[in-house]
């Protein structure tokens, strides 16, 4: 599911703060600085996390604003990679390593400093070998109106977005209330506390 096609789910946010007037130089510039990018050593492990573009997420130059603002809609995605060894198919390797040691030191058993070296050794050479695991949602930002949309339902997906949101742009994203539809409605807070709703955020008694 996207943007650009097919149906959306996802959550709905209210941006906090103001766009600078002349913002186009700064923000290409924060989009630039916190792409995403590729980790230097191939035998990286664990995840790495950026914006890139919604058309391909191999595309993470910002410089063309062309690209990612449409109107006063920004139109950009987040990218996690992360890499690691299957648990099961390195211990497995593991113990293989193991017994030819043994045979070949003529020892029972390996001595645990060894047990350690020959691991991050395998650990090493398997990682070069893994492709990541790569996941991008897709991020549409109102920046006229004032509200963002990301297309996860997921908790820790949205802590991500929410993180790089704010260190990206300095803004904060905050999570949509459908009583933010209703602000400015006349009699409104009155209307609820009579109906018993005395924490308007946090629901009923």
């Amino acid at each position: 599911m996207g943007i650009l096609k097919g149906p959306l789910s996802g959550r709905r946010y209210r941006i906090v703060g103001e766009v600078p007037d002349n913002f186009t130089d700064d923000y290409i510039h924060a989009l630039n600085t916190n792409q995403h990018r590729e980790p230097q050593s191939p035998a990286h492990k664990g995840e790495s996390m950026g914006w890139c573009q919604v058309h391909n997420l191999l595309d993470v130059d910002f410089t063309d604003i062309n690209r990612w603002l449409y109107n006063q809609y920004a139109l950009i995605a987040l990218r996690v990679d992360k890499k690691a060894v299957p648990a099961r198919l390195l211990r497995a390797h593991l113990e293989k390593k193991m017994e030819a040691w043994c045979k070949e030191n003529n020892r029972p058993k390996v001595p645990a400093a060894v047990k350690e070296e020959l691991k991050e050794a395998l650990e090493f050479d398997m990682l070069q070998k893994t492709l990541p695991r790569v996941q991008t949602w897709e991020v549409c930002w109102n920046m006229q109106d004032g509200w963002a949309f990301f297309t996860n339902d997921g908790e820790l997906p949205n802590e991500r977005f929410q993180k790089l949101f704010l260190r990206t742009f300095g803004l904060r994203a905050v999570p949509w209330s459908p009583l933010d539809e209703l602000t400015g409605t006349e009699g409104l807070a009155e209307t609820l506390v009579s109906a018993g709703a005395t924490d308007l955020r946090g629901g009923g008694r």
